[in-house]
């Protein structure tokens, strides 16, 4: 589908990723973009119509749904990363990044299938990562929601076809935002991010790899795990 004149609801729109979708949209015409955060009113964009979110609370999601019925696009966008291993992490903060990477999207995908229904199917882009495809240590909780979120976007993509809703999966490992600003490595820039995530809508494309580490990790899927961890994993010895 065209962007051009379409109604758009970014989550997660107030900085990062989600401000770069903003601008993005604004630059290919995009007649209204709902922009979605914890706190409307740190959204300072113009153009747009900030609304406040919290995609961890389904009864928002609901009120969200019912105000911005004219929705074409959803861009599940929001999400969070506190380092927490699986196995010896805070049960609390993995919920709280499962709840938020994935039950988040999907109770969003819910709300608004109807309404993409009823304005003509329209396209959901789910921003995933690499590291749905992959771990490490430290980063074991986001990595099982991503892999969620990865299910979730492929079973949507299937659920959602015979009403005509385009579903796209975006990958990509650092982006240059505040969640990766400690990390010294390769980072591509929201911009380029959402500007690829936009053209895939536009195109009809199912799945972006954004950068080469997202390419790189998806070709090492038919690997076992002694090979696509070998650098990280060393069994104990018997």
């Amino acid at each position: 589908m065209q962007l051009d004149n379409a109604v758009v609801l970014v989550t997660g729109a107030n900085r990062g990723i989600g401000a770069a979708f903003v601008e993005e949209l604004k630059q290919r015409g995009a007649a209204k973009i709902y922009a979605a955060s914890r706190r409307a009113s740190y959204v300072d964009l113009d153009g747009v119509e900030p609304i406040q979110l919290d995609v961890t609370d389904p009864a928002r999601i609901q009120e969200v749904a019912a105000q911005a019925s004219d929705v074409q696009v959803l861009i599940n966008n929001a999400g969070i990363s506190t380092g927490t291993s699986l196995v010896s992490g805070d049960v609390a903060e993995i919920r709280r990044e499962m709840d938020t990477n994935f039950f988040g999207p999907l109770l969003l995908t819910r709300a608004f299938a109807p309404i993409l229904k009823a304005n003509g199917g329209g396209a959901i882009v789910n921003i995933v990562s690499a590291l749905s495809w992959f771990t490490a240590p430290g980063a074991g909780a986001y990595a099982a929601s991503k892999t969620a979120a990865w299910s979730l976007t492929d079973s949507a993509r299937l659920e959602l076809a015979s009403q005509g809703t385009h579903v796209v999966g975006v990958h990509m490992g650092l982006v240059d935002t505040d969640m990766a600003a400690a990390m010294e490595a390769p980072k591509i820039s929201p911009t380029a991010l959402a500007a690829a995530a936009l053209d895939a809508v536009e195109s009809g494309l199912d799945e972006v790899l954004a950068d080469d580490w997202a390419k790189f990790v998806k070709s090492g899927l038919t690997l076992g795990p002694s090979e696509r961890y070998a650098q990280l994993f060393s069994p104990a010895s018997s």
